[in-house]
């Protein structure tokens, strides 16, 4: 039986942190100049990658971008030191329920020994793979204040970050397993992610109009978490939305994702711009629930606002105890951030929220960190995971 079912895709992660010294040299290599970093050119080459990341790094913006050569891919990850790990949003979410002691089971596109070996002893998995593939994304992430110099270039980037850069032509597929409505059949939670790597259009038809097939079966009280992310032919997010909307009972996403779809920036500590926003957002997006998860506060905004508030706070947890101690954190550091106090701003903001909002918000806010070396890298799957364990528990104790 299983009963948190967590899909669509995962993968091999590089993940690499950013340098001055190496971004500076790699600037003068390629000769690049301040007028060369515009934020939506296609990444090609590794030096159309250079480019977008000092692009990111100027606005402390996140982002997910197709790369058009894996070999550009594997040359960026070769000058910094890195690690190699496994993600995508449904498999981290699975290795931070295991933490809570909440299993599940994994739908997968791509399987190999690294996942094998890094995969929680309590996660089970189907894959509609038949053989072995390894298509590694690059997962850069940078801290607050790095600044890079060369040139007529001076960036020094406002936020920490992280940014994706893929050529993965498995999630690209997205090919389902025949196995996935036996699943559903008793499940409690689904997780649906992973649409954004999709490049093709009639394929992703396809593969929609299987997904909802399989999604037939679901049990009517099971909960249907679709989250966000940043879609490699955007045109393509309104179609997936558009296609499962009927489906979906919670739909996640994060700050540049919202303000992706609508269009312009947001203030995320204004409370008057937020109400503005979070009401054009679900004019957009009809479902029950919206959960918007920021570096300030995170926050369900819909059905049942208030019965999410738990919910909201052990992601929140989890995802700090993330940034603040790397994906190896202990029990103990998790107890320690959870006892952190809230970040005065974050606080004040959720009162005011709620007070103009009323019982259809509920807003907590961000814990406040001071991390001398943050992990940027999954702090939004972290979060998925703690808020679909807390789901679960809940139920459980109930």
């Amino acid at each position: 039986m299983a009963q948190v079912v967590l899909g669509l895709g995962g993968c091999v992660d590089y993940e690499l942190k950013l340098s001055a010294s190496i971004l500076e040299k790699l600037i003068r290599e390629y000769r690049i100049h301040a007028v060369d970093i515009t934020p939506s050119a296609p990444v090609n080459g590794e030096r159309d990658l250079v480019v977008s990341v000092l692009a990111y790094l100027k606005q402390g913006g996140g982002g997910e971008h197709f790369v058009a050569s894996s070999a550009a891919l594997q040359a960026f990850a070769a000058r910094f030191p890195h690690r190699t790990t496994i993600g995508g949003t449904s498999v981290r979410a699975a290795i931070t329920m295991s933490r809570f002691g909440v299993p599940s089971t994994l739908h997968l596109v791509s399987l190999n020994d690294v996942i094998r070996r890094q995969l929680p002893a309590d996660c089970d998995y189907v894959c509609s793979g038949e053989e072995d593939t390894c298509y590694p994304h690059l997962i850069v992430q940078y801290d607050q204040d790095l600044r890079v110099q060369a040139g007529d270039i001076d960036i020094r980037a406002p936020f920490p970050n992280r940014l994706i850069y893929v050529n993965d032509p498995a999630n690209e597929s997205m090919l389902l397993s025949d196995d996935l409505g036996d699943l559903l059949v008793d499940a409690r939670v689904f997780l649906v992610s992973g649409f954004n790597a999709m490049r093709d259009r009639d394929l992703l038809d396809d593969r929609l109009s299987t997904l909802r097939r399989h999604m037939q079966r679901l049990p009517p009280e099971a909960v249907v978490y679709f989250e966000d992310a940043g879609y490699h032919e955007p045109a393509f997010s309104r179609r997936v939305r558009d296609v499962l909307l009927e489906f979906i009972d919670i739909y996640g996403l994060n700050e540049d994702e919202m303000q992706g779809h609508l269009g312009h920036t947001v203030d995320l500590l204004s409370p008057a711009e937020m109400e503005r926003a979070l009401t054009a957002l679900r004019t957009l997006i009809p479902v029950p629930t919206l959960v918007l998860h920021t570096k300030y506060w995170s926050a369900a905004y819909g059905t049942n606002a208030a019965g999410y508030a738990h919910a909201l706070d052990q992601a929140i947890v989890a995802a700090s105890t993330r940034y603040s101690h790397g994906d190896n954190y202990t029990d103990r550091q998790y107890e320690l951030t959870r006892s952190r106090p809230r970040r005065p701003e974050a606080k004040e903001f959720a009162a005011a929220l709620e007070r103009r909002m009323g019982e259809v918000v509920r807003c907590v806010p961000s814990l406040k960190l001071d991390a001398a070396q943050p992990t940027t890298i999954g702090l939004g799957d972290t979060f998925v995971g703690g808020f679909l364990a807390a789901l679960v528990q809940r139920e459980t104790a109930s």
